[in-house]
């Protein structure tokens, strides 16, 4: 049995990235409301694609609990337009291609695939609150039962 343990909620990182919905989105522009923001490293690759296109496919459960939900990796917006057009993602996807806002949610670092060093992103997702503040974060998230488990820990959050 999967025990819970305490999470201590924290100020999300302030960041102004380019979105494929157009404009921008920042820190500020969520306040008042619920947002989940997922944390890929490459748009187009298998376990990617099948995370994305599984938050794509929960969207209305999370508009339903009023959260925006938004992906988030260092492709260019012509990249996302691609990965969205091909797949059929209904939400938008955030651009960060100096990876500053991956750094400050502190999910860029060292990796290492096949004895290679480089440094790329930790898969991670994270429920931020209408004040700003982080209320969860899963870090090197495996896909299978993922969305579900954000899902019922956003019901949790917006109940409390």
């Amino acid at each position: 049995m999967k025990t819970e343990t305490y999470f201590q909620p924290y100020k999300a990182p302030n960041f102004t990235l380019a979105s494929s919905a157009g404009g921008h989105v920042s820190l500020t522009d969520l306040q008042g409301h619920w947002a989940v923001v997922f944390l890929y490293p490459a748009d187009n690759t298998p376990t990617c694609t099948q995370e994305a296109c599984a938050f794509s496919e929960a969207l209305p459960e999370f508009e339903k609990l009023g959260a925006k939900l938004y992906g988030l990796s260092k492709d260019s917006l012509k990249d996302h337009e691609k990965f969205i057009t091909k797949y059929g993602l209904r939400m938008p996807l955030l651009s960060d291609p100096d990876t500053s806002a991956i750094a400050a949610f502190g999910s860029w670092g060292e990796k290492s695939l096949y004895g290679r060093v480089y440094m790329g992103t930790d898969r991670s997702t994270f429920i931020i609150d209408p004040q700003g503040m982080i209320r969860k974060e899963w870090r090197k998230v495996r896909i299978k039962g993922h969305i579900d488990e954000v899902l019922n820990t956003l019901k949790g959050l917006v109940s409390e």
